[in-house]
């Protein structure tokens, strides 16, 4: 039981510290503006709990990494089409919008897709890796993945406090901006790292 609360305190410090100022960090406070609170922490959640699986089975199983560098390249090309596609935008009728602010399965849906493509590879997804080779992989799953929860929930609430306060035009335009910043980001890193 002492590994697993070691194994489950050190990740979720760790994590909650490396997602503090992470894009994933400010993808949930742009999503929060956009859908309830509850369907993006829920999509966070599956989406993190997917990726850090993935990481702590590598980790402690085979003690290897992922080709991150092409994983990286292709996420970072498809924020760039997410940015575009979100300033693009689309326009909803009164009653669609009413059913979209009520649907909580396509907030789930799109928030936990973006969630899981931004991790593969990014500095959690690593981390957590790295604290799997070292303890015991349930601890870190668990802790690797309410570190990064609890670190969003932060951003989801400031987010959806200054959402009151910003016009809609600048709320796409911003997540767009972020998107794209995101994207050239993980391009960025990708070469780095593939050359």
């Amino acid at each position: 039981m002492e590994g697993f609360v070691v194994a489950f305190l050190v990740s979720f410090g760790v994590i909650f510290v490396a997602e503090l100022g992470d894009k994933s960090q400010l993808m949930a406070m742009t999503f929060a503006l956009r859908y309830r609170a509850w369907p993006v922490l829920l999509g966070i959640t599956i989406a993190t709990a997917v990726v850090h699986l993935a990481s702590v089975g590598i980790g402690y199983g085979l003690g290897a990494a992922l080709p991150t560098g092409w994983i990286a390249l292709i996420s970072g090309i498809a924020f760039i089409f997410f940015g575009a596609w979100t300033l693009r935008g689309d326009a909803l009728t009164e009653d669609e919008k009413t059913k979209a602010e009520r649907s909580t399965g396509s907030a789930v849906l799109a928030v936990g897709v973006a969630f899981f493509v931004a991790e593969l590879g990014d500095k959690t997804m690593l981390a957590t890796i790295t604290l799997a080779t070292q303890y015991g992989w349930f601890g870190t799953w668990l802790g690797s993945t309410l570190g990064m929860v609890a670190a969003d929930a932060l951003a989801i609430v400031v987010g959806r406090l200054l959402g009151r306060h910003l016009p809609e035009k600048a709320i796409k335009i911003g997540a767009a901006v972020l998107f794209a910043l995101f994207g050239v980001w993980m391009i960025a890193e990708a070469i780095a790292e593939l050359t």
